[in-house]
């Protein structure tokens, strides 16, 4: 700071860091105009939570309709329009913004830094979010519907589609923008505002597979675009990139669409990871088993996600050695995904571990994850996959990785550091109760589906065969139970915890490591500003 910054503070009866009106804004202005981190991180977690909730009365119809064979409740044409959204909705909306906010909130925090790199950027990268969520939903009420090709959008269902498909392209556009923003944030504010002291590998490993994550979303994002902007030629301006007919290929857009997608995957687990190799080390009360070759395995995943795309393919006729190469490229990724769940344990192992929610919620990940990890193995195996490709058991296995993964672990983060956003710790036996309850849910409502894909049930079909009726049965109530359990960590945990509750210390768990635990809880709105020294 300058002498005469200094003169001019003292002239106006103050120190440097008196807070001043337009540090504090209020009201409406403090979140349109938001450029504080937490802030904006706690927007991309409210609006991540109404997504989850919206995505989640999506599944809950699904389901609904799913409960008994025959056409109950909705038409085919409608049901193939809620399997699309709920896709589209969870992973745009839900997931990815919710480890977007816990990286604005935490990214600072644990490298020292006063606040992301482009404050104001980052609130645009908010803002956009809002307006492809309306794009997204408005698209139930336009003539023809919203899209109905999938989540992955493919040619030709998405190229034969109604308006609604192109606002949901637009939307997609738009939470593309957003995402490749919030990465670039990322990257600059970990390379370039890392206190003094703060190597890259003494760094949390929350940051690492942040900015590792975020490197695959600014490689991924504009390919997805890509794709969805030659659907929207091949719509509209009489290109022919999909349709044979005019010389193109339907099957290219797949190998398109799954160049972003598996990547895109990862991009929803690496952050899970980290915060996962957060808590584990704090509630055993030791350092983090292979801090190095945690980091290499997490760069290891990051590189291999793009050689295994076609594993998504095995079915559209590629020759044999296409087959065999993607399988073993699959294959290759449990290594550092094994070494991974390897590190946890044995940081685990003879620790002296006590299990408060943000513990079970991890130790939870770890064993489903873990099963979710060894279906997709099953799945890399090209003739395991012929017979069960489009089957059931393909939603069991992505679910187990994505709900009982990316979602697990957002909640044994919500549990680890809400102390630190709210000032409150969390009612232990209310955090039990919502773990138990969507941990038992979760497994009632997709292990039966393991065992309708092994018998032949294909996805995406309002109707279903006799046989089929009693798994589904079980797999609705369970989703009911599991909705339900999100019902109840809103209103017996998120709001609770906001309003009062027991009023936590700077560093409430007696293991946790890191700077973010130096100051104190709530964390004030502005925090190192003068940077801290790591030793």
């Amino acid at each position: 700071m300058s002498t005469h910054d200094h003169a001019h503070d003292h002239a106006h009866g103050g120190h440097a860091h008196d807070d001043h009106a337009h540090d504090h804004p209020h009201g409406l202005s403090r979140w349109l105009f938001a450029t504080n981190h937490k802030d904006i991180g706690t927007l991309y977690m409210w609006f991540s939570f109404i997504m989850l909730l919206s995505g989640g009365v999506l599944a809950l119809m699904i389901r609904t309709e799913l409960f008994k064979p025959g056409l109950q409740f909705f038409q085919p044409e409608f049901f193939n329009q809620l399997t699309t959204m709920h896709g589209l909705v969870m992973v745009f909306g839900a997931i990815m913004p919710a480890f977007v906010g816990f990286a604005n909130w935490m990214i600072p925090l644990q490298i020292g830094a006063s606040d992301m790199a482009f404050a104001r950027m980052n609130n645009f990268s908010f803002w956009l979010l809002p307006p492809a969520a309306i794009l997204l939903a408005g698209s139930f009420f336009v003539p023809g519907g919203a899209t109905a090709a999938g989540w992955t959008l493919y040619a030709p269902l998405s190229t034969q589609m109604g308006i609604g498909m192109d606002m949901g392209i637009f939307a997609m556009h738009i939470m593309g923008a957003s995402s490749i923003m919030g990465s670039i944030n990322i990257i600059v504010t970990i390379l370039n505002m890392r206190a003094p002291g703060m190597t890259l590998m003494k760094m949390p490993m929350f940051c690492w597979t942040w900015l590792i994550t975020a490197y695959l979303l600014i490689a991924v994002m504009p390919v997805l675009a890509g794709a969805i902007t030659m659907t929207l030629t091949d719509r509209h301006f009489g290109t022919s990139f999909f349709n044979a007919a005019g010389g193109g290929d339907p099957v290219m857009y797949q190998h398109i669409f799954w160049f972003f997608g598996h990547p895109e995957v990862y991009i929803m687990i690496l952050p899970a990871f980290g915060i996962v190799s957060q808590i584990i080390p704090a509630f055993s009360r030791k350092q983090l088993f292979g801090y190095a070759s945690m980091v290499y395995a997490t760069a290891s995943i990051a590189i291999l996600s793009f050689i295994v795309w076609a594993h998504h393919m095995f079915t559209t006729g590629m020759p044999v050695t296409s087959q065999l190469f993607f399988m073993y490229a699959t294959m290759l990724i449990s290594v550092p995904t094994g070494v991974k769940v390897f590190n946890w344990i044995a940081t685990m192992w003879k620790g002296s571990m006590t299990f408060e929610t943000p513990m079970l919620f991890s130790v939870g990940f770890i064993f489903v994850f873990t099963m979710g990890g060894f279906t997709g193995l099953m799945l890399a195996v090209t003739p395991v996959d012929i017979q069960l490709q489009d089957t059931y058991y393909v939603v069991a296995h992505f679910h187990y990785v994505l709900v009982a993964g990316s979602l697990f672990a957002l909640f044994a983060g919500f549990y680890y550091w809400a102390p630190k956003w709210t000032g409150h710790m969390v009612n232990e036996t209310m955090g039990k109760a919502h773990f138990w309850l969507s941990l038992i849910t979760f497994n009632i409502t997709f292990f039966p589906m393991h065992f309708l894909g092994l018998a032949g049930m294909p996805r995406r079909y309002a109707d279903y065969q006799a046989q089929f009726t009693d798994f589904n049965s079980i797999a609705t109530i369970g989703a009911f139970g599991f909705g339900l359990s999100q019902a109840f960590f809103l209103f017996a945990v998120v709001l609770p915890t906001i309003r009062g509750g027991k009023k936590a210390e700077a560093k409430p768990w007696e293991g946790a490591e890191g700077l973010e635990w130096t100051v104190p809880s709530p964390a004030p709105f502005h925090t190192f500003e003068t940077p801290p020294t790591v030793k």
